[in-house]
């Protein structure tokens, strides 16, 4: 019997030394490919610097964005390797590279729209386009970004396309339209592509993505494990009484009380309904209107505004109170009240477990200490739809033109970055998609019951 146990104990040691030897060469294979990659991904600044600016001084509204997907359709089509489906949700576009190796699905993910914004600053590549607008003609800049978002994974493409035979697995590019849609009856970008089904064929494993700022210091990363940004909703509430004379209020109905009432009502929800520890939400109250005279007692009233929460429940507990509270006070003014909350951006939930595997690569990407964990943000992003039943991965690309010091938020007339910066976010994505595809496929308590099995 002891025989047996010392000879099963030296096979099971010779194993661990096996399997030892087998891992680190493994190891070295990863880092060499992550290092192939990272300098393909530094070789295409220049070329990324000139689709930014192209696109940059071309800009397009949410689903308008014919010739932005043009252009990118044109460039990803001399990239070898490379599939190309237009006309996703409208204007999207998804594209597919399959490395030569067997491994994960990757998808990595760019909002191209742009903003009615007034640019104000002295570049040469500045915008003067306009574009129709509600009623009008306004006109249009990138002042949230989004052309260096498709500038950047146009880069990471171009560096995966050179390199695709090494690939251990497969890489999905999604060219995101209308992400500045909002909340409304029309779905933004991100769900509509998931509508489209562009998280099947291949079936994607992950998504990532990232969101330049103007904050400093420029060419770091923010990331986050858990809720990252809010979600972002839009309510109208809708007063309905009888309007009179105002010498004699008590002949009417009208709403213009009950709707101060509601307004400041629904500012107890966040201090009374709502848990904190749960995850911060906002409820903000951003139209109060009705009648247009001083002498006549108005028929209808409006209110409307925003939620903001990083809590699903959260959500939900301000939705139903907001409901609650308009119906309940205008009934007790002998009114009605039709309540409408418009969902247009999910809380963004980066997935603990896929943010750990790759933060390394981050670090790696934009240097060392250069990419940190951050507070979690009150901004709404549409990436959360497409973590419903996936996991998903989102940073923010640090590029203050002042370096240390923040420059303009992003939707502001006078929003600059710091194109250096867009180098450290093709790294970022390259050597995050490479992280994901190598990370260990068993956990610990996995390999635990291996041996335990052996």
């Amino acid at each position: 019997m002891k025989i047996r146990t010392r000879l099963a104990l030296l096979m099971l040691s010779g194993s661990f030394l096996h399997a030892g030897a087998s891992a680190q060469t493994t190891q070295d294979n990863n880092a060499a490919l992550a290092t192939r990659a990272l300098a393909l991904a530094d070789a295409s600044e220049a070329q990324v610097i000139e689709w930014r600016r192209h696109i940059h001084q071309h800009p397009e509204l949410s689903y308008q964005e014919v010739q932005t997907a043009a252009y990118i359709a044109a460039a990803l089509a001399k990239m070898p390797g490379i599939e190309v489906q237009p006309g996703v949700a409208k204007t999207g576009i998804k594209a597919v590279l399959r490395g030569g190796k067997p491994g994960p699905v990757v998808a990595l993910r760019a909002d191209m729209d742009a903003l009615p914004v007034l640019e104000r600053n002295d570049l040469p590549f500045r915008s003067t386009d306009k574009a129709p607008w509600l009623n009008g003609e306004v006109p249009v800049s990138h002042a949230c970004g989004h052309d260096t978002h498709v500038a950047m994974l146009l880069g990471a493409a171009q560096a995966f396309s050179k390199m695709r035979a090494e690939l251990p697995g497969t890489v999905v590019f999604l060219f995101q339209p209308a992400e500045e849609q909002g909340p409304g009856p029309v779905l933004s970008g991100a769900p509509a592509m998931v509508k489209a089904g562009v998280l099947d064929n291949p079936k994607v494993d992950v998504v990532m993505g990232q969101h330049i700022n103007a904050r400093g210091p420029s060419g770091t990363i923010s990331y986050r494990r858990g809720g990252f940004m809010a979600s972002g909703d839009a309510f109208k509430i809708s007063l309905k009484g009888k309007g009179g004379h105002g010498s004699s209020p008590w002949t009417a109905k009208e709403p213009t009380i009950a709707a101060a009432e509601i307004v400041l009502a629904l500012q107890n929800i966040v201090s009374h309904q709502i848990d904190p520890l749960d995850g911060p939400t906002v409820v903000t109250v951003g139209l109060l209107q009705s009648g247009n005279r001083v002498n006549i007692l108005p028929d209808t009233a409006e209110i409307a505004g925003t939620v903001r929460s990083l809590s699903a429940k959260n959500q939900k507990v301000a939705h139903d109170n907001i409901r609650l509270k308009a119906q309940k006070i205008a009934e007790s003014h002998g009114l009605t009240a039709e309540v409408t909350i418009d969902t247009g951006y999910e809380v963004l939930v980066s997935d603990p477990a896929a943010t750990q595997a790759v933060a390394q690569a981050l670090e790696t990407a934009a240097g060392a200490g250069k990419a940190r964990e951050s507070q979690p943000s009150m901004g709404s992003e549409d990436f959360g739809s497409f973590g419903k039943n996936i996991p998903i991965v989102f940073w923010h690309l640090n590029a203050s033109p002042f370096g240390d010091r923040h420059g303009a938020p992003n939707h502001s007339s006078e929003f600059v970055i710091d194109e250096s910066a867009l180098k450290v976010g093709v790294r970022a994505l390259v050597g995050s998609t490479l992280a994901y595809m190598n990370k260990p496929a068993t956990t610990a308590a996995a390999a635990a019951t291996t041996i335990s099995g052996n």
